[in-house]
């Protein structure tokens, strides 16, 4: 609104042109330049004639801001798989900066692997999902739910291609982060039986068991049942082959040999998954626990990885305030409007 802006001063204006360039853009502007295009006789007044100035009229000060406008890919480049990520996050809602750039690496991660066993059109089709993800993950503690934890569980919820964030599937996720109350039939045991794993292990537990919710599939009801019912047998049978494990280590070995194999229709039958488990060997066990921990140990170093990038980003995050604060001192030097008291407007002044 002209009104509006005319009556506005310097520093106001730069605030309405710096929100334009933030907020049309969703990952910003490439080569932005300005340009100071005033005419000669816009210079800065003396500090000491303000009064004076106020009824003199004199050629106000124009810049010129000239960027290249980022544009949101409908495509993933391998070349740049995390950039393409990024962008495809752009203007998804409830989602903040620190999100997307936490979930981008490991999305683009998934998408690589994917040449082999998974569907990358699914894994892009499912990043609209992420906001319905993070309605539940934001009212979870930051302190003992960190923002990398959140992200893990979210990119791993999205590279499932049977993940669609229907309302079964949110619910499972709302009982299995302990926002409502857990069903007794599924959510109690499964809750009662990993009490003893590690945060991290729950996560990826997690990410396997909510979307097997809201099939409409009898079969997957069924195999989620048979989850739930192999769950105290199979670590029985892990606790007889390998005694010196730790509670932790049967609970998290268990859950995912029943995840492999049962988790899923047409996987391995009741049958066919107990007489494989009995035929495992103390080696065979001990192995898998390598493996898996060896998974652990590599998102370990991708979280150190993060925390020094966020570091620094801090210290450019600064460096821009630093700048900015240098840039409205600068301005307000400059500034070449000022409130009149008289007329109860910002009027422009000359010295």
């Amino acid at each position: 609104h002209m009104e509006v802006w005319v009556n506005m001063n310097d520093d106001q204006h730069m605030w309405i042109c710096g929100s334009f360039f933030q907020f049309s853009a969703g990952n910003g502007w490439d080569d932005l330049k300005a340009f100071d295009i005033s005419p000669e006789g816009a210079k800065a007044p003396d500090a000491n004639s303000l009064v004076a100035g106020l009824a003199l009229a004199r050629p106000q000060n124009l810049y010129v801001v000239q960027a290249t406008k980022g544009y949101q890919v409908d495509s993933i480049s391998l070349a740049n798989p995390e950039g393409s990520f990024q962008s495809l996050m752009w203007m998804l809602p409830t989602m903040e900066e620190r999100d997307k750039t936490l979930i981008a690496p490991r999305l683009a991660r998934a998408y690589l692997m994917m040449d082999e066993w998974g569907n990358r059109d699914a894994l892009v089709a499912n990043v609209e999902t992420l906001p319905r993800i993070y309605e539940s993950l934001l009212k979870m503690d930051q302190f003992a739910f960190t923002f990398s934890m959140q992200a893990q569980l979210a990119a791993d919820l999205v590279v499932d291609e049977d993940f669609n964030a229907n309302d079964a599937q949110l619910e499972a996720l709302s009982m299995g982060l302990g926002l409502t109350t857990p069903s007794e039939e599924f959510w109690v045991h499964v809750g009662k039986n990993t009490a003893n794993m590690q945060p991290g292990d729950k996560i990826n537990l997690l990410a396997y068991l909510v979307p097997r919710f809201g099939s409409g599939n009898p079969e997957q009801e069924k195999c989620l049942q048979t989850f739930i019912s192999g769950m105290q047998p199979t670590f029985d049978v892990i606790r007889s082959k390998c005694p010196t494990l730790s509670d932790g280590d049967v609970e998290l070995i268990g859950t995912e040999l029943l995840a492999a194999e049962v988790l899923k229709p047409g996987v391995s039958s009741r049958g066919e998954y107990a007489s494989w488990l009995n035929a495992l060997t103390e080696s065979d066990i001990v192995d898998y626990l390598g493996q898996r921990r060896s998974y652990q140990a590599y998102a370990e170093s991708d979280l150190q990885e993060f925390r020094d990038t966020r570091t620094q980003e801090a210290e450019r995050v600064e460096q821009l305030k630093k700048m900015m604060e240098e840039q409205q001192a600068k301005a307000r030097k400059d500034r070449s409007m000022i409130f009149n008291p008289r007329t109860g407007n910002f009027e422009g002044f000359s010295p």
